[in-house]
């Protein structure tokens, strides 16, 4: 049957009113102090892929910090084992797993692993990345693989494995790190951004389904940031650093672990990334490609290095 035209027009008002209403509640909380949003969390059990270095392990000993159960997971057992100690001399419960996440097989068994010896994921923190760093027709076909499993892949197979357990009882987060590469694109990192864009796709439709199943009490965060000066970008550059700086490490974990405790569905870190995001929506993209050119995008890769595992 065919809604009337007042129908219409009521399911309109109502929209535009609850716009309003979460764009004020949005404002508030961007506005508002973490401490006074702040979830508990002690007691629950974080799984964080990609721990053994970088942003992983800091947000590791900050989840640690604030009393939470660890599950570590990461291909590099030596520096796992590492961010194991540091997680218990806090007086926690922390257990290390060596994991291939190319390999989807290996993510259902150690996770099936983890049930076993551990129990339930509260919080799951897909972490882990890589990046080849090189002009897409440069790129070996291992490697553009590999980078889409690891980026993209091992999220699907995580959260297929941890999800079913808190969707039975309402209770959750699930956190994506993806990239600003994920929203747009960078000379140099076609394969990188490919697998960022999808991880920022995947985390947005996860969230609706959510919604859609009246599971309201799973989050979802998704973590844009700009470089993060962990040795992965080693060699990337920014034309002005001090409006685009590249990120620090323990800024950035700690701000990722600030939008878990408020349950913010987005983050991207520097915040002036929001309002260049804003403005991408209704530039054409020929003004898009000007700005590009200005700020350096599509030289920002030129002298990238790396580090010689590519992993973080």
């Amino acid at each position: 049957m065919a809604e009337s035209v007042v129908d219409i027009i009521k399911g309109i008002l109502k929209c535009l009113v609850l716009v309003v209403y979460y764009w004020i509640v949005a404002i508030l909380k961007a506005i508002l102090p973490t401490n006074m949003q702040a979830k508990d969390v002690s007691g629950e059990t974080v799984l964080i892929t990609g721990a053994g270095s970088g942003i992983g392990r800091l947000m590791a000993v900050r989840f640690a910090k604030l009393k939470c159960r660890l599950v570590l997971w990461d291909v590099n057992q030596k520096g796992n084992e590492e961010t194991l100690s540091m997680c218990r001399e806090y007086g926690v419960t922390a257990k290390a797993y060596k994991i291939d996440l190319c390999d989807r097989d290996d993510v259902f068994n150690v996770a099936n692993k983890v049930k076993e010896e551990v129990g339930q994921i509260d919080i799951l923190v897909n972490n882990a990345g890589i990046v080849t760093g090189k002009k897409f027709l440069d790129c070996s076909d291992t490697m553009i693989q590999k980078t889409m499993e690891v980026n993209t892949m091992a999220h699907f197979w995580t959260v297929k494995s941890f999800l079913p357990d808190m969707i039975k009882r309402n209770h959750g987060h699930i956190v994506n790190i993806a990239s600003s590469a994920g929203l747009v694109g960078v000379t140099g990192l076609a394969d990188y951004c490919a697998s960022k864009f999808a991880a920022v796709g995947f985390d947005e439709s996860l969230r609706f389904e959510l919604e859609s199943l009246g599971k309201d009490g799973i989050y979802t965060t998704v973590v844009c940031p700009f470089f993060i000066n962990t040795g992965m970008f080693e060699g990337a550059k920014t034309r002005f650093p001090l409006l685009l700086p590249i990120v620090e490490p323990e800024y950035a974990a700690n701000k990722v672990v600030d939008a878990v405790l408020c349950n913010q569905a987005m983050l991207l870190i520097p915040r002036i990334l929001y309002f260049f995001f804003a403005i991408k929506g209704f530039l054409p993209t020929s003004c898009l490609h000007v700005i590009s050119k200005h700020l350096c995008i599509n030289n920002c890769m030129d002298d990238f290095k790396g580090r010689q595992s590519k992993l973080d």
